[in-house]
């Protein structure tokens, strides 16, 4: 449907149909993203990945992350680093079960993705100077709030929400801590091997340094473009990669015990499988996480209910174009609507509502933007180029969470009293925090 928001074009795509030709066919076209202005603090000027206008620069910075930062090898090389910190979580939430307590996983897999993300980036979880995750946190909520201006850019000068300010606000505070963080980086890699060195020796801001003012590597067509990885554009994509690793693992991780306390049969079948290939007297290892089939039905299916991103991150045409017979002009937004792909009977039959892993047995639909019916992840040049870290690091956590523990609703509560209704932004959390209370069930 074709939307007018202020002065902006907009046309919401909510079929498989039309999101192939967006987003596969003319996927040229819509290649570059609009001009945000709640994105700026994750993007110093548009210069990080995810809003980065279409061009040479984004090319390369795409190509710097996806090859440095997101690699299969990369994600590997992390691995003992998700051990660690998944297995102190699991320390936690023993605790809590030894005490019968309630847990709210809604916090705790927040906490340990922030944490998985944060040493994986900037070498460290926590940072007592500067509270980095609120920050991000309120970045997130500022660029997912509908700001006026946006849509009609005159009203901009005078600020009605108060956005402008802080979102201004937020990005200072926000640079100057990767400013700082960043100079810590260079003075513990300037030779002297202290204490801390080997902990900074892999995380992204120290690959990052290492890339610092090298000469692009680019395509023929982009020789003539003289830029190189400056300082600015570091810390903007640094800032990027936290946030969107964190919020959007967190939500999923979130959403996919939702839907297994809502659902024991699920639940148990899961446990059965992990039974099965893990055993009773050891934690799961990341090596078993390709074993585990039925957890993969399990993230499609939450994928498909709840994608983290619900309108993925909007688009916008760099020309004219005719698509279907309708014409459709330069600067139009597009939003695809993968919430309503997602549940729609026409794609999914009458059962498109309910919770239900098995519907992918058979079924060879993906992820990774192939099959339009499930776009969790986008499609085409703009898709997230961080799926497969993202994944490990759910799959890692869900099976640990659900192998080391029996869950239960608090309070006799019943699972058809959960309240599963979500809270709007770029995305989708649940509105009230998920609270349960474990019980240890490995024999070790």
């Amino acid at each position: 449907m074709s939307l007018k928001l202020g002065q902006v074009p907009a046309i919401v795509v909510s079929s498989p149909e039309a999101a192939e030709l967006f987003l596969k066919t003319h996927d040229t076209v819509f290649a570059t993203r609009p001009n945000i202005q709640g994105s700026d603090p994750f993007s110093t000027g548009v210069k990080g990945l995810a809003f980065a206008q279409y061009g040479p620069y984004w090319r390369y910075v795409r190509k710097l992350c996806t090859i440095h930062l997101l690699s299969a090898s990369r994600v590997e090389m992390f691995a003992p680093l998700r051990t660690e910190e998944v297995g102190a979580t699991v320390k936690l939430v023993q605790r809590a079960a030894a005490a019968r307590e309630v847990v709210d996983l809604s916090d705790v897999a927040g906490e340990l993705i922030e944490n998985i993300v944060f040493k994986m980036v900037l070498g460290r979880t926590k940072d007592n100077r500067f509270n980095l995750k609120g920050l991000i946190r309120e970045g997130l909520g500022l660029v997912g709030e509908f700001n006026i201006a946006d849509y009609i850019p005159w009203l901009g000068v005078f600020d009605p929400q108060g956005l402008t300010r802080k979102l201004k606000r937020n990005k200072k505070a926000l640079l100057d801590a990767v400013e700082e963080i960043v100079t810590e980086h260079e003075q513990a890699s300037g030779g002297e091997q202290n204490e801390d060195h080997h902990h900074h020796h892999h995380d992204f801001i120290h690959i990052m340094l290492s890339l610092l003012h090298q000469p692009m590597d680019l395509h023929q067509e982009d020789q003539n473009h003289e830029d190189v990885l400056d300082r600015a554009s570091l810390k903007a994509i640094v800032l990027d990669m936290i946030a969107a690793a964190t919020d959007t693992s967190a939500v999923l991780v979130e959403w996919s015990l939702s839907e297994l306390l809502k659902n024991p049969r699920v639940m148990k079948n899961l446990q059965h499988e992990l039974q099965n290939i893990v055993g009773m007297n050891r934690t799961v290892q990341e090596s078993d996480l390709t074993k585990l089939t039925y957890l993969d039905l399990i993230i499609k299916e939450t994928l498909r209910l709840h994608p983290v991103a619900p309108l993925l991150i909007p688009r916008e045409s760099m020309d004219d174009v005719s698509i279907n017979g309708y014409y459709i002009r330069k600067k139009s937004r597009i939003m695809v609507n993968v919430w309503a792909i997602g549940r729609d009977p026409k794609v999914w039959s009458d059962n498109a509502d309910m919770f239900y892993p098995e519907r992918f047995i058979d079924s060879n639909i993906d992820i990774r933007g192939h099959d339009f019916e499930l776009l969790p992840f986008g499609s085409g040049r703009r898709g997230c180029p961080g799926m497969n870290l993202g994944m490990t690091t759910v799959k890692y956590v869900i099976a640990q969470l659900v192998h080391c523990f029996s869950w239960k609703l608090p309070g006799g509560m019943s699972p058809n009293d959960l309240d599963m209704n979500e809270k709007f932004g770029l995305s989708v959390p649940r509105v009230k925090h998920l609270l349960a209370v474990p019980t240890y069930r490995l024999y070790n």
